[in-house]
């Protein structure tokens, strides 16, 4: 197993984000967006709670935590993402920062939810301690991740079809912790009891997304995801050709009348920092 170059694949993912901004949001919003409501209630986001989005992205979770009355702060290490947010949502706060070195005073928020935040990042240990650093002693933390690939098939599909290429990722692409790492329960909580939060929580949300095709599902995860894009585009054209004959003859399953409907399936994790 490759050792993980931290740096290498921080500077890798924030380079990626800032020429996917518009991908991500066109593709993912319709279901990661679904995600929005369990993760504020996870964390007890409500009238008056001063909440930090991290890893806001378009702004999905920010915008529903303001409806909430709540008062909120989103940051994402793309200036490409912080752009889109503010203009997506002009009335709330969104900063460029980094989620391993949050640009926030100790014991400033009363609520932290990331909606996929560790996924991006090359330190998570270290994130998660700063997600708790500015959380207030009685504030909550809530966090997101997608589950295994066999039970989250509309990323599981995907990576079958490349496997059955016979191909690894592409060498140019820095090693970084495994994606799937926090897909185990086990792993998920001791995340966040190592941070001492109690009242540790892990759930799983599942339901189905419709894609009208194929080449809908294929276009909108290489223009709206960096490290799983790369997978293919650092291929040479025959293997991509190969990999997208793969992924045509998998998804061949989940055709429901003149639809695709995919699983999706997500891990959510939640603790209290004590008083």
């Amino acid at each position: 197993m490759a050792e993980i170059d931290a740096d290498a694949f921080n500077t890798f993912e924030a380079a990626g984000w800032e020429a996917k901004a518009a991908g991500y949001d066109h593709f993912f919003g319709a279901f990661t967006s679904r995600l929005v409501d369990p993760l504020l209630d996870a964390a007890e986001v409500g009238p008056g709670v001063r909440t930090l989005d991290v890893a806001s992205g378009p702004g999905y979770v920010a915008a529903k935590a303001a409806e909430r009355g709540a008062s909120v702060v989103g940051v994402d290490i793309a200036e490409a993402m912080t752009a889109l947010a503010g203009r997506l949502h002009p009335q709330l706060e969104f900063v460029q920062g980094d989620a391993q070195a949050l640009p926030f005073p100790d014991a400033s928020f009363g609520a932290v939810v990331g909606n996929f935040a560790l996924l991006h990042l090359g330190r998570p240990e270290r994130a998660a301690e700063e997600f708790v650093r500015v959380l207030e002693p009685g504030g909550r933390l809530a966090l997101t991740v997608w589950d295994a690939p066999d039970q989250a098939r509309f990323l599981g599909v995907f990576l079958d079809a490349v496997a059955a290429a016979g191909v690894g990722p592409p060498e140019d692409i820095p090693h970084g912790p495994p994606f799937f790492r926090f897909s185990d329960e086990q792993e998920f909580s001791r995340l966040l009891r190592d941070q001492q939060l109690e009242d540790v929580q892990v759930r799983t949300i599942s339901f189905s997304h419709s894609f009208r095709s194929p080449d809908e599902y294929w276009s909108g995860l290489l223009e709206g995801t960096v490290r799983i894009s790369a997978l293919v585009f650092g291929q040479t054209d025959e293997v991509q050709r190969e990999i997208r004959a793969s992924f045509d003859r998998l998804v061949e399953p989940y055709a429901v009348d003149d639809r695709l409907e995919l699983p999706v399936s997500v891990k959510l994790a939640s603790g209290l920092r004590p008083r």
